[in-house]
C-alpha cells in the first residue's frame, strides 16, 4: 500500500496496514498506481480502522465490496456538476478515479474503491481525504443531506 509519507507522524499498524494519527497527515499522501503487484484489498476491520481520518464518509459493504460512499445536497443542478469538476481535478491529479451520482437535481454522491482489487485500499482514503479538503462551500446547499445507511 502506500508508504510515502511525506511529514512525519504517529503511525500505528494494524493487520499489517499502516494507519495515520490524522487526516491532515492522510491528506497529504500521494495514491500509488492501482496496477502495483502488491496492492491487495483491505479487511473490514483496517477499514474501520482509519474511517475516523475521513470525516463525513460512510463504510458500506455492496455486494461483499467495501466501498467509502459520501452524499452532499447542492444548490443547483449545475454547482453539482461543478462540484463533480472539483472532484474530477483531484482525482485526475492522483490517477484513482471514483464513481460519481448526480442524482434528481441537486443529490451528488460519491462511491469510493479501489476497482482493480475489488475492495478498498489506503488510495481510497487519501483520495476522500482530499476531497474532504475541497472548498466547495459555494456549491452546497445549507441543508445537510442525510447520512447514508450502511449496510453490511
Amino acid at each position: 500500500m502506500c508508504s510515502n509519507l511525506a511529514v512525519s507522524a504517529k503511525t500505528n499498524t494494524h493487520y499489517g496496514i499502516k494507519t495515520l494519527s490524522s487526516a491532515a497527515v492522510l491528506s497529504t499522501k500521494k495514491c500509488v498506481p492501482c496496477n502495483t503487484k502488491d496492492l491487495r484489498p483491505m479487511t473490514e476491520e483496517a477499514a474501520n480502522q482509519l474511517m475516523p481520518q475521513v470525516s463525513g464518509w460512510d463504510l458500506v459493504n455492496d455486494g461483499g465490496t467495501l466501498k467509502l460512499h459520501r452524499s452532499w445536497k447542492v444548490k443547483t443542478f449545475t454547482k453539482g456538476l461543478e462540484f463533480f469538476q472539483e472532484v474530477a481535478s483531484v482525482a485526475e491529479a492522483e490517477g484513482h478515479h471514483p464513481d460519481l451520482h448526480l442524482v434528481g437535481w441537486n443529490n451528488v454522491k460519491i462511491d469510493i474503491w479501489t476497482h482493480s482489487v475489488g475492495g478498498l485500499t489506503e488510495n481510497d482514503f487519501i483520495l476522500a481525504a482530499k476531497v474532504n479538503g475541497l472548498d466547495v462551500q459555494d456549491l452546497l446547499s445549507k441543508k445537510l443531506s442525510k447520512p447514508a445507511q450502511s449496510s453490511g
